[in-house]
């Protein structure tokens, strides 16, 4: 096989007639059946067209596992810029570590402040979360009633939304732990090349202010008061970094048990049939997602 513009083509060759002496009388036939029709159109499938299909399929397999990935939003931690149901594609090339030839010719970056980022969960790397960058290595940061204080200077956060009806002295006032919070056990906050809660506190507090430590991030949800983050987990290490998300190609509105389900189950599907262009979020298709630069 050749290829000449992408398509699979067969190559120039000559072309040999043969005659037959004897011609078929013709006979009549009854209708043909369904089966003998559909025989009759597979016989006509040319290699090119299967292996055309083929290598689009693996194409777009890579595509879609190694530069984009397709993820959905299960939980209320971003609200105020992500929802509960808001179908994103992950852009997974961004963070990648880059080539010595790669890196002029790809738009490789480290992780900003601001950045929104898609993450394996430290405590359980087969779970992705979504979270905000708030601080990169070697930040200094603490909060003062819900106000980000960022090496020395309060930050404005616009994306931030707070819920809650009665203040929290630790989640509104991080890192200060009110006098008996719990300790946590070992199991419950270490694991394997990571910083959990315990040791976070305990050995990158300094100051009464947090400071992040090289080759971790500090990450928090913008819905500040119902967020399971770096507040209670501890740090982001950077290789478990996925990506970022580029754009919202789908939002519908649907609770998170559906969404949360390892397997699809038959009363989403109902839902999704029944209610596609009433619970459908128009407005948020194809709306692009933006970090927000934090100085």
């Amino acid at each position: 096989m050749l290829t000449c513009g992408g398509l699979l083509t067969r190559p120039s060759c000559p072309i040999h007639v043969r005659y037959n002496n004897h011609v078929a009388t013709q006979t009549p036939t009854g209708p043909v059946s369904l089966r003998t029709r559909f025989s009759e159109l597979t016989q006509e499938v040319h290699r090119g067209f299967i292996a055309e299909w083929v290598v689009t399929i693996v194409l777009l397999l890579f595509g879609t596992t190694t530069l984009v990935q397709a993820f959905v939003i299960p939980s209320a931690s971003m609200v105020g810029t992500l929802l509960i149901g808001d179908h994103v594609l992950v852009d997974k090339l961004v963070y990648s570590p880059p080539g010595a030839v790669s890196g002029h010719l790809l738009p490789y970056r480290d992780v900003r402040r601001g950045d929104i980022i898609v993450f394996r969960y430290p405590a359980n790397i087969s779970m992705d979360y979504v979270k905000r960058a708030i601080g990169v290595p070697g930040d200094h940061i603490h909060f003062e009633n819900q106000e980000l204080i960022l090496n020395g200077h309060k930050v404005k956060e616009p994306y931030t939304r707070h819920s809650a009806p009665t203040p929290d002295p630790y989640r509104d006032n991080f890192p200060a732990a009110p006098p008996g919070i719990p300790q946590l056990q070992p199991d419950q906050y270490r694991y394997k090349e990571t910083l959990g809660l315990q040791e976070m506190l305990e050995n990158h507090v300094v100051n009464g202010e947090l400071v992040v430590p090289p080759g971790f991030v500090y990450a928090m949800g913008d819905n500040r008061d119902d967020s399971d983050d770096s507040r209670y987990w501890g740090l982001v290490p950077r290789e478990n970094i996925v990506g970022t998300p580029l754009i919202i190609y789908w939002s519908y509105d649907a609770p998170t048990a559906d969404l949360t389900n390892g397997n699809i189950g038959f009363d989403h599907i109902v839902d999704v049939v029944s209610h596609f262009f009433t619970k459908t979020r128009w407005s948020r298709t194809f709306k692009l997602i933006h970090g927000y630069p934090l100085q």
